[in-house]
């Protein structure tokens, strides 16, 4: 099982091993020939052949499990509808939805007059024409110009997140000649319809400046309205909800700069907000003549302020929500008659309104344990705002909340096919880190199941991006297997304030991995779980997470699945010419310049601390064309695990030759996905001791 793939036949030999010396340091990386010189265009035969042999081992491994994949996959799709929509949501003089078709793997877009009128959906577009003949296919964003003629669409055909903007004449269904590429996808029209903004990317990839095309011009001229000369900060458009003011943002993770272009004037020169100031963070909203900004100037947990928006200085911010160390506010949004609030009060998530007389009311959901959100609102005058809300065991429900009563009601709730909710439980328990500090878990399990059974335990824990205790019907196939699903909502994610955050970051990042083995053993104390039958699972920076803790324990885990995982962090942060390198030195170090950030990225980085332990069995997953994790990162860690590991069970790399970050693209095609690393998975505690997967066998 410790071989490596080998290069096709008639490929040149991978060259030696690479030497690299920092700060009096000298080591060797013997799979630094997998990534391409080329990136992000890949074609050199040699590493091709590696990824392609990886996944024939892959396919082979799992050959025997292909029934139960199967059965998985059709499980999986039987739990989303055929047929679907949104809840219709009004803009303008019309009413605009999404729906999904029978058998189908991408959207529909739809409008029709508000009001009454025309009774008929018209197609705007349709995601399956414009997918058909692709290998992946993904929209960023549809966007119709104000007068409701023009409608503009950004897409990406491989995966690389370089979108290419589209636009059609709604009246007579043609495309217009107007191609806008190389862009973030992000699209906001000026007033004046026929000027729309978008953020182009560099050479690097990088979303470095705001250009405005005028319709029908030659895009190579479009006017540049920002430009963004520091490699750390990436740039983003939006409008504010009452169309008065399109809001340019640049920053880092931990710095932000705003600058307001009139909507109605996009030609002139952008307006500045407050000049960044590193580790201050602020985001800008509108109504009235006053901004409305969310900033932690004061207090990391943000305050709320406003000031003219002609005389937006800092001097004149007036105090609207002081800080405090107990509510947290995450997000805002401005109507006319109303603000609403996302929260978390004591690390519990809530949505709160409050009008500009300065009442509060907070938005009374049925469970105060599961993710509000601000829903889709496009309407500035309303009397009725829309909402989102889920738990554990509670499906996705979009509401309408009457701003006069406070009532919510309930426009749609998807359940899954057969789903009863009275058969799950959910549960929120504390692990104590080895500091001392109170970890929250959130538990789903069957109500019927015994405890100490398989439990796959879920983690992230970077950029202050916290696991809200959602509802994702694919658990369901795990949990009515015996399973138990956990969520470790470990420092470096926001569930407790930014604080958390900032614990869990820096010198600190190792306190996410240790936090995630309490997580487990706290499980495994409670009779939820069995020391050495653990799954766990983490994405980029969360599969960092799952390549620290597999260094740290192997005793505790009987597999692990790392999606597209964040592996090689110190060769990573020590390349300044990668995308995303300088932006991510806030978050992890800069090992270039700083000794103690070098040594601690050394010392946790999985790739680096890989050695001739036990490990158990692992699957990773890569995209070729990722532009966040390099595909040679995954593959890098699993040729280097397969050569030192002193496990026997299986250690896998599938690579998705035509996708990204996100895997494949199609509705049906991502739970394909999911079926195969579930499948891995299940046959994990299968393959021990010779028993049957839980509840299910081998298929």
């Amino acid at each position: 099982m410790n071989d490596s793939p080998r290069p096709a036949r008639g490929a040149t030999a991978p060259p030696s091993a690479r030497r690299h010396h920092r700060f009096g340091n000298g080591w060797e990386d013997e799979h630094d020939w997998l990534r391409d010189p080329g990136w992000p265009d890949v074609t050199d035969p040699v590493i091709l052949a590696h990824l392609v042999a990886e996944n024939d081992r892959f396919e082979a491994a799992m050959a025997p499990h292909r029934a139960l994949i199967d059965t998985l996959a059709a499980e999986l799709k039987a739990r989303v509808p055929a047929e679907d929509a949104s809840v219709p949501v009004r803009e303008g003089g019309f009413e605009y939805r999404w729906r999904y078709r029978t058998g189908e793997e991408y959207r529909v877009w739809e409008r029709r007059p508000a009001g009454g009128g025309e009774p008929d959906w018209r197609v705007l577009l349709d995601e399956n024409a414009e997918a058909a003949g692709r290998r992946y296919f993904a929209l960023r964003s549809l966007s119709v110009s104000p007068d409701g003629r023009l409608l503009a669409y950004a897409t990406d055909e491989d995966g690389s997140e370089r979108y290419a903007i589209h636009l059609e004449d709604l009246e007579t269904g043609g495309r217009l000649a107007d191609l806008v590429r190389n862009t973030t996808g992000s699209i906001v029209w000026a007033e004046d319809g026929r000027t729309l903004l978008y953020v182009e990317l560099n050479e690097l990839l990088r979303p470095w400046r705001v250009r405005g095309h005028r319709l029908g011009t030659d895009p190579a001229g479009d006017t540049v309205l920002f430009e963004e000369a520091d490699p750390a900060f990436f740039v983003s458009i939006d409008k504010t909800l009452d169309r008065r003011w399109i809001v340019l943002g640049t920053g880092s993770h931990v710095t932000t700069e705003s600058w307001l272009v009139d909507a109605a004037l996009p030609e002139q020169p952008p307006r500045l907000v407050a000049a960044r100031r590193k580790g201050h963070r602020y985001r800008v909203d509108h109504a009235h003549g006053r901004l409305w900004i969310l900033t932690d100037d004061l207090h990391p947990n943000f305050r709320l302020v406003s000031v003219a928006a002609d005389e937006p200085d800092e001097a004149s911010w007036r105090q609207e929500i002081a800080p405090d160390d107990a509510h947290y506010l995450q997000d805002h949004r401005c109507f006319d008659g109303f603000m609403l609030l996302r929260e978390r009060r004591d690390g519990m998530a809530g949505l709160r309104l409050r009008r500009w007389d300065g009442s509060e009311h907070l938005v009374p959901f049925p469970d105060v344990a599961g993710s509000p959100q601000i829903g889709d609102n496009r309407e500035f005058v309303t009397g009725t705002a829309r909402l989102t809300y889920s738990s554990m065991v509670t499906p996705p429900t979009v509401y309408d909340l009457d701003v006069a009563s406070l009532k919510l009601t309930v426009r749609k709730q998807l359940v899954p096919p057969g789903y009863d909710a009275s058969l799950y439980a959910t549960e929120a328990l504390l692990a104590r880190a080895s500091d001392g500090t109170a970890v929250p878990i959130s538990l789903l399990r069957r109500r019927d199941a015994p405890g100490g059974g398989p439990l796959l335990l879920y983690g992230y824990g970077a950029y202050g991006h916290g696991l809200d205790a959602s509802f994702q019907h694919t658990r369901l196939s795990l949990v009515d297997r015996g399973f138990a699903f956990a969520l470790a909502h470990v420092r470096g994610g926001d569930e407790k304030g930014p604080r958390w955050w900032l614990d869990g970051k820096l010198r600190a990042k190792p306190n996410t991995f240790t936090d995630f083995v309490a997580c487990a053993e706290a499980l495994v104390a409670a009779g939820h779980a069995t020391a050495g039958e653990i799954a766990i699972k983490g994405t980029s920076a969360g599969g960092l997470l799952i390549g620290a803790v597999l260094n740290l324990r192997q005793d505790l885990w009987r597999c692990a699945v790392a999606e597209v995982p964040f592996v090689d962090v110190l060769h990573t942060m020590l390349d300044a010419s990668l995308l995303l390198t300088p932006i991510e030195w806030p978050e992890w170090g800069d090992p270039i310049r700083d000794e103690q950030a070098f040594a601690t990225i050394r010392g946790y980085s999985p790739y680096d601390n890989v050695g001739p332990l036990p490990y158990p069995e692992i699957l990773a997953t890569a995209g070729l064309s990722d532009p966040r994790v390099g595909y040679w990162e995954p593959a890098k860690w699993i040729a280097r695990l397969r050569r030192l590991s002193t496990g026997t069970g299986r250690i896998l790399l599938r690579t998705h030759m035509d996708a990204g970050h996100g895997g494949r693209s199609g509705r049906y095609e991502a739970l394909a996905d999911l079926a195969e690393q579930y499948a891995f998975v299940l046959s994990s505690f299968a393959g021990r001791g010779g028993g049957r997967a839980p509840g299910g066998g081998e298929g």
